[in-house]
């Protein structure tokens, strides 16, 4: 389709006709929509600019204001501790024992066994038979003995009996003085042969009875390694063990600071390891001397007979060694890692501070300081696995337990 369109040019003086096509008119439709759409994202950018950035900077101003004055940092629970005496409780492990152990062995030449007369966990009496060797051959020597001191018996008498006719017929002259004083020594001699078959009859009857393996005091049976039908002498060692008076005791290592401050009559709590019951004893021995390899020594603590008691077994003590000045915090306040214990401490910015501890006894009432605080400082009671260090905190002071 074509139209006429009439273009006036300065100084014309008759009009010219201008013909569009419509190739030109559907172009011309495209510049404008083109156009159109350029001015709607104009205006689209220049209301983003004009609100959405202007309150993204509010924001940002408010965010700076709000770090310019700092976010509220939040309140922990702090104590001060003090401090206080508190019991001094040392802890120390070690093993169970009689307290005098006596091993029972053969006392003689030995033998078969015979028999075997008591168990292990028995109780015995001092000079009680534990076992019976074989002694036949022992006791037919005895029999031999007891017949040779008849025969110098009977020598005796009849030296004596010719020794007194003897002086009887010297006062007439038929025996000489000299045939008196023979006779007299042949009496003698004779009685001294009695004298030496008795001993030697006591010998072998003393052997005899060294063949019964006996108890050299009362007390407990600990243990038995001996068998009917066993073949025993002086290198079979002990066959026998035996608690005396079944005292038991805990010989519990420690190291020589804390070895210092004990002394006989100390009281401790005993526990077997693995057992949920506790005995009380006392230190009835400190060791005179340190082992110069791990520096420690035994406090030999007297616990009373139990049949639950194992010698052998492990056990921990806890000795009360009088008291002691120290500050006291609750257990949640000391802390744990791989580099030992700490606490966290507030300084005088408010914020928080490591503090490496070494922790003395624990009790119900709470945790001994040994080293590390004075008492005067302020620790943190109960946060300190969700605090850092430096971390900036509102202290609420709290009571310390007493």
């Amino acid at each position: 389709m074509n139209f006429e369109s009439r273009k006036w040019r300065s100084g014309a003086v008759d009009s010219e006709v201008v013909v569009v096509d419509d190739a030109t008119a559907a172009r011309r439709r495209r510049r404008n929509i083109i156009l159109g759409v350029v001015a709607l994202l104009v205006l689209l950018a220049a209301a983003y600019f004009l609100f959405g950035r202007g309150g993204s900077d509010t924001k940002v101003a408010v965010a700076v204001k709000g770090g310019e004055s700092g976010e509220a940092a939040p309140a922990v629970s702090v104590v001060v501790p003090g401090r206080q005496q508190v019991a001094r409780t040392i802890s120390a492990t070690g093993q169970l024992a009689a307290r005098y152990d006596m091993p029972v062995g053969i006392p003689g030449e030995g033998g078969k066994v015979v028999s075997v007369l008591v168990e292990a966990g028995q109780w015995v009496g001092a000079g009680q038979t534990l076992a019976v060797i074989d002694r036949s051959v022992q006791t037919q020597e005895a029999a031999q003995l007891a017949a040779l001191i008849d025969v110098a018996r009977a020598d005796a008498r009849l030296a004596q009996q010719e020794l007194e006719r003897a002086q009887a017929l010297v006062a007439r002259g038929f025996v000489s003085k000299a045939d008196v004083e023979r006779r007299v020594a042949a009496r003698d001699a004779a009685l001294a042969r009695v004298r030496v078959a008795q001993a030697n009859l006591g010998q072998s009857r003393a052997r005899i009875g060294r063949l019964d393996v006996r108890a050299p005091a009362a007390g407990l049976v600990l243990s038995r390694t001996v068998e009917a039908g066993q073949i025993v002498g002086g290198g079979s060692g002990a066959l026998f063990r035996i608690a005396r008076g079944g005292q038991f005791e805990m010989m519990a290592r420690l190291p020589e600071s804390d070895l210092a401050a004990l002394n006989a009559g100390v009281p401790a709590q005993v526990t077997p390891v693995g057992s949920p019951k506790s005995y009380q004893g006392s230190i009835w021995q400190v060791s005179p001397i340190i082992d110069p390899a791990t520096r420690q020594g035994v406090a030999r603590i007297a616990v009373p007979y139990d049949r639950d008691l194992r010698p052998g077994g492990f056990a921990t003590a806890n000795i009360r060694a009088g008291s002691t000045d120290a500050p006291m915090l609750p257990e949640s306040a000391v802390l744990n890692d791989s580099q030992g214990s700490y606490v966290y401490i507030v300084d005088k910015d408010n914020a928080v501070r490591r503090r490496p501890v070494k922790v003395g006894s624990v009790t119900d009432a709470g945790v001994v300081v040994a080293e590390g605080l004075n008492g005067t400082e302020r620790v943190v009671l109960s946060a300190g696995p969700f605090l850092t260090e430096g971390e900036k905190i509102r202290p609420q002071r709290a009571v310390a337990a007493r």
